[in-house]
């Protein structure tokens, strides 16, 4: 396969009441800091705003990000995939509108591995990065965290306890997608408990690659995600 990942994440600013699920309805919501892990150096880089004192900001001004965006540019003009989990929905819709970098950002969206859109186009239901990871035998997420936690530490001035923890979820992505590629097969634990699959016969595809996946069958399902809704930004 010979693909060199680039896994990338973010972590928001503003805390947000209850269900993070209708973070749309809170935005803007600011960036408090991000991370990218280089899968053939497994170099980490980190990013998060800075005070005049010197001292880590709120949140990352709009040059901050931009230099961010520009990194990203530059590592997939380099041959990097760069992969993530949700980024599709989430991480660079999030980024596109913090840095005004809107065109910029629905490219690097439409060109990169977003591994849980590909789960949605082949099956038409989410699946969560620790799901993943831990049928896949991988660590996971930080015990104890999530993205809805984050803001609050960053609040309170646990910086390093959000970076770390920004950072292994880059990791986890990366170790997932190097995991995937490398076996032809990613793995989770259902919410029943049980191993479930998915064939990866062409490796991980691309937004646009995986955009022309035939629809699944999602007669059987409650509340199915459609492709539309998590695309509808790059419009």
């Amino acid at each position: 396969m010979g693909r060199k990942f680039l896994a990338f994440d973010i972590e928001t600013a503003k805390q947000l009441p209850g269900d993070f699920s209708d973070w749309r309805k809170h935005r803007p919501l600011g960036i408090c800091c991000a991370a990218a892990v280089a899968g053939d150096s497994g170099e980490t880089q980190l990013w998060h705003g800075i005070n005049d004192d010197g001292r880590p900001a709120g949140r990352m001004n709009a040059t901050e990000l931009g230099e961010l965006v520009n990194h990203l540019l530059e590592m997939s003009r380099q041959g990097y995939a760069i992969v993530t989990w949700n980024g599709l929905q989430f991480d660079f819709d999030v980024l596109a509108e913090e840095s005004d970098s809107w065109d910029q950002c629905r490219e690097l969206a439409r060109q990169h591995v977003d591994m849980m859109f590909h789960v949605v186009c082949r099956l038409g239901h989410v699946l969560s990065l620790d799901a993943a990871a831990k049928g896949m035998g991988l660590r996971g997420k930080t015990e104890g965290m999530s993205g809805l936690l984050a803001p609050e530490l960053w609040t309170r001035g646990e910086y390093d306890q959000v970076l770390q923890y920004v950072e292994q979820d880059a990791r986890c992505t990366l170790e997932l997608a190097e995991a995937g590629q490398r076996g032809g097969r990613l793995r989770w634990i259902s919410r029943r408990g049980g191993s479930r699959d998915m064939p990866l016969p062409q490796g991980w595809l691309s937004v646009e690659q995986a955009l022309k996946l035939p629809l699944p069958d999602t007669s059987w399902m409650t509340n199915p995600i459609s492709r539309e809704r998590v695309t509808a930004w790059l419009d």
